[in-house]
């Protein structure tokens, strides 16, 4: 996958079309929960994770040094903001990630997550896409908006589909790891389920996978982080936040402006890549006509507290 380029044209004209139409972003959303019971809700064929064998990011002709960027958002309870903000703001992601430099050619794959003990559709992941496709899978995401109310997703799993059913060039062909945003307010279960494998993904695993190991092996294609913003139901919260930083460390951001989400990962990327410093990209979002810049700055300078 990967193949084609963005445009904010084609955007904006798809975003016209639905404003005329009455149409929402989330058609497929809008459709299944509006007309089917609770009981039949399916992931979209295109995001069903079921046989999952591997979601690719290769390089092509037209993108010949492709780098694979994931994120991954909580689709449970009070996270159902984030991706509506994601696809509002998608041109001011690629915006700053093609026109001021940061990668020449991202590929992105968008995926929700839900959790495995109690929810219909747990899991969703795209595919790495270059091109407008990336706003039609945005729009193919079903918002579940269920949780078990404990404090708990089932984020650890996504990792596992993620560390297991991904092949990157970025990686393969040039030893660069690409960037992996888990967008979330709750903590990972500790390990990953043998049974839970088995009934979302349809594959046998011997047994049970601690949390830290899958990270482990997770990291060694992606850098990883964890992005809480507020607005949530646990913005803030130090059980949280302890958690994420034992596995993660510094890569556990705090956004205090979900708005400020696509600059946030952008900004991210353009630090990791070496692209810009935080001073350079700051001064980036100003060119844009960001008005994220404040919550970004706080976001990223105090990820080493």
């Amino acid at each position: 996958m990967g193949s084609g380029n963005w445009s904010t044209n084609v955007y904006d004209a798809a975003a016209r079309y639905r404003a005329a139409a009455g149409t929402d972003a989330f058609a497929y959303n809008h459709r299944v929960t509006a007309s089917t019971p609770r009981t039949a809700w399916r992931a979209h064929q295109s995001l069903d994770p079921h046989g999952l064998t591997v979601r690719e990011s290769r390089d092509s002709a037209e993108h010949p040094t492709s780098l694979a960027l994931a994120v991954l958002f909580d689709v449970t309870g009070s996270m159902g903001g984030v991706p509506r903000a994601l696809q509002t703001k998608l041109p001011d992601l690629f915006g700053l990630l093609l026109r001021k430099g940061y990668t020449e050619h991202p590929q992105i794959l968008f995926g929700a997550v839900g959790d495995a003990t109690c929810d219909r559709v747990p899991l969703q992941l795209g595919q790495f896409e270059s091109d407008n496709r990336m706003d039609d899978q945005l729009g193919t995401i079903l918002l579940e908006g269920g949780g078990g109310g404990q404090m708990t997703e089932s984020y650890e799993l996504a990792l596992y589909a993620m560390a297991r059913h991904t092949s990157l060039d970025c990686y393969d062909k040039r030893g660069r790891r690409g960037y992996l945003f888990l967008i979330g307010d709750e903590m990972p279960y500790g390990k990953v389920k043998a049974r839970e494998v088995r009934d979302v993904l349809g594959e046998n695993i011997p047994q049970d996978i601690p949390v830290q190991q899958i990270l482990a092996e997770l990291r060694r294609t992606f850098h990883v982080f964890f992005v809480l913003p507020a607005g949530t139901s646990h913005t803030g919260n130090r059980e949280v936040l302890t958690v994420w930083r034992a596995l993660l460390g510094q890569n556990v951001i705090e956004l205090d402006d979900l708005d400020a989400v696509c600059e946030t990962i952008a900004l991210t990327v353009g630090l990791g890549e070496e692209a810009i410093d935080l001073a350079a990209g700051l001064a980036d979002l100003a060119d844009i006509g960001s008005t994220a810049g404040d919550s970004v700055a706080r976001a990223l300078s105090s990820r080493d507290r």
